[in-house]
């Protein structure tokens, strides 16, 4: 039996990851509701996933901030708190990270062998271009995507779907946060 993955990004309205300029975390437009949300779903019990690259920039935000900062969030800090793989060939531990491993070789080929032996499920926020060769590969079950209602054409950068393969997707879930901001959860299948 194999456990799910979950993709789990945040994205303006025009696909972007991030954005230069005077944008904050979250573009500014965080909430409570959202905030209580993003807690909940790491409450449970589960295995996150990150690339190297995603993984050295956690570490360097939450190595740069403070307790104050929109980056200490309690739902980052229970992310950063559960049981983490960070597929890398180019990182050594030990890790700026509780209770992480390094995975070296291919991401496909490790997180098809986690999927194989978690017994929780895995998660994986930003990674970009791991997640994309992942779902290629057909090893992501569920694409939460988190909408902020902003447009970023002009400061966009890490567009979050460029140089994907085609998909299909299935609606499983959907809710809008703090009356502005949209959760989509897919089921995601080769086109």
């Amino acid at each position: 039996m194999t456990t799910t993955y979950t993709f789990d990004v945040f994205t303006s309205l025009d696909g972007f990851g991030a954005a230069t300029g005077d944008w904050t975390g979250y573009w500014g437009k965080q909430g409570p509701e959202l905030l209580a949300h993003r807690l909940a779903q790491y409450e449970p019990e589960q295995r996150i996933v990150l690339g190297a690259t995603t993984y050295r920039a956690f570490a360097q935000m939450l190595a740069e901030s403070t307790e104050d900062s929109d980056v200490r969030d309690p739902w980052v800090t229970r992310m950063r708190n559960l049981p983490a793989t960070v597929v890398s060939s180019t990182l050594e531990g030990p890790l700026d990270w509780p209770d992480a491993t390094v995975a070296p070789g291919d991401a496909v080929e490790v997180v098809a062998r986690l999927k194989e032996e978690s017994p929780v499920p895995l998660r994986s926020h930003g990674s970009l271009a791991m997640n994309r060769a992942l779902v290629a590969a057909g090893l992501v079950d569920r694409i939460q995507v988190t909408v902020f209602p902003v447009i970023t054409g002009a400061s966009g950068v890490d567009p979050v779907f460029g140089g994907w393969d085609d998909f299909d997707l299935e609606l499983l879930e959907q809710r809008t946060l703090d009356g502005r901001t949209q959760e989509l959860v897919y089921r995601p299948t080769r086109h």
